[in-house]
């Protein structure tokens, strides 16, 4: 069976986070977007995980009203790079907990807590729990594993060998990842990192997974690509929409090449505003190769955006949330679901706006515009047909 999963989403326990991500919302929303197996997040807060655990466990999946949660928790660590963790049980995850709790001060403060730990240190505790650790967002200019080592081996040391996916992020996807010689037998995650169960937030990046049962070994077997089962598809944005993919100053914006922020010593000409180091820039550095050599396991990147942003875009609104955007919304999915429409749907069995219809077919085909963003501005994505106003930029992402 083909299944869509979000596996890194953050619960109503972790700072910055909607109040509305409790596991009743959040798996109503799930299966409005057509997501069938979501990441927990935060599983190593007491409170979360006892919330989770009153949930009916089915094959190491934790089931609500048709949605599947799968154990799941970000952690930082002691040089703040950010590592996710797949769990098979609540007692695995107990088990964990006990493990940092000496380690760790927010266990109980925040869902993503901080461990003072290293890579290699947690990886080894995560194994020993039975679970699976890899980089979350692995490109992220803050957070991520290539913010501060040039491989996996520098941050995982004797566990590289045994990290079987990167989580690609919003700021990378599968053609900047296969640069890098090291990926090649790795999977590839696409996630959400949700805050929020808005439509347009969960499941705004996902994977589409070939399983045979909706358990955790499976998910597991289809992260380590075993047994026949295997990612089909992952679905994510353009890298360029990142706010940090191309080298600029963080003040004002102005652009600069990776040579460029050197010969200015990271300082803006114009504005003396510091330049950041773009993720575009990042991956060149890294790079084994100068285009995309993509493995045979690889599965096709489809990029997109979240339906009511692709509509909002279509009609010339401002906001996904107008009422007008929400009502389209809502009839478009209508008896099926919002990646049905996105991913599967023929379109000629829609009914919208030609505006609205021609929008989702540019997105499944690739005809738009990207204008990349970068120093902390988001970029631009642009339509190939007229909208009725002004194409409005990708913000709050």
């Amino acid at each position: 069976m083909k299944v869509n999963a979000d596996l890194h989403i953050h619960s109503k326990y972790s700072a910055a986070v909607s109040k509305g991500m409790d596991l009743p919302e959040i798996s109503k929303e799930a299966a409005r977007k057509g997501v069938n197996i979501v990441g927990t997040g935060d599983c190593l807060h007491s409170g979360w995980m006892e919330e989770i655990n009153a949930l009916e466990e089915r094959d190491g999946l934790y089931h609500l009203d048709g949605t599947y949660f799968a154990l799941t928790v970000e952690v930082e660590d002691v040089h703040r790079v950010h590592h996710m963790i797949l769990l098979p049980e609540i007692s695995k995850a107990l088990e964990l907990r006990e493990d940092f709790a000496s380690k760790s001060s927010t266990l109980d403060m925040d869902g993503r807590p901080k461990v003072h730990l290293d890579g290699a240190e947690i990886a080894d505790a995560v194994l020993d729990a039975g679970g699976m650790i890899g980089p979350s967002h692995a490109f992220t200019p803050w957070t991520g594993i290539y913010a501060y080592y040039g491989s996996l081996d520098k941050c995982y040391q004797e566990h590289a060998k045994d990290i079987p996916f990167i989580e690609l992020g919003l700021s990378a996807d599968t053609d900047y990842a296969d640069r890098i010689a090291d990926l090649s037998t790795r999977t590839f995650l696409s996630d959400s990192d949700a805050h929020s169960p808005r439509s347009n937030k969960l499941a705004r990046e996902f994977n589409q997974l070939q399983i045979t049962s909706l358990s955790y070994k499976d998910l597991e077997k289809a992260i380590h690509r075993e047994g026949g089962c295997c990612p089909v598809l992952n679905v994510g944005f353009y890298p360029e929409e990142g706010k940090y993919n191309h080298t600029a100053c963080t003040r004002c914006y102005r652009q600069y090449s990776a040579k460029e922020m050197d010969a200015y010593k990271h300082r803006c000409p114009v504005c003396q505003g510091i330049i950041k180091l773009g993720v575009r820039d990042r991956v060149d550095s890294l790079a084994d190769y100068p285009a995309p050599i993509h493995p045979d396991h690889r599965p096709p990147y489809l990029h997109l955006i979240p339906l009511a942003e692709i509509i909002a875009m279509a009609i010339g609104n401002k906001s996904p949330y107008t009422a007008g955007v929400q009502k389209r919304w809502e009839e478009l999915i209508q008896g099926r679901t919002e990646i049905d429409v996105l991913v599967e749907v023929d379109l000629s069995e829609l009914r919208a706006e030609p505006e609205v219809i021609a929008a989702i077919d540019a997105f499944r085909h690739g005809r738009v515009e990207v204008k990349p963003g970068g120093g902390g501005k988001y970029g631009e994505i642009s339509l190939p047909v007229p909208a009725k106003e002004k194409q409005r930029s990708i913000l709050d992402f």
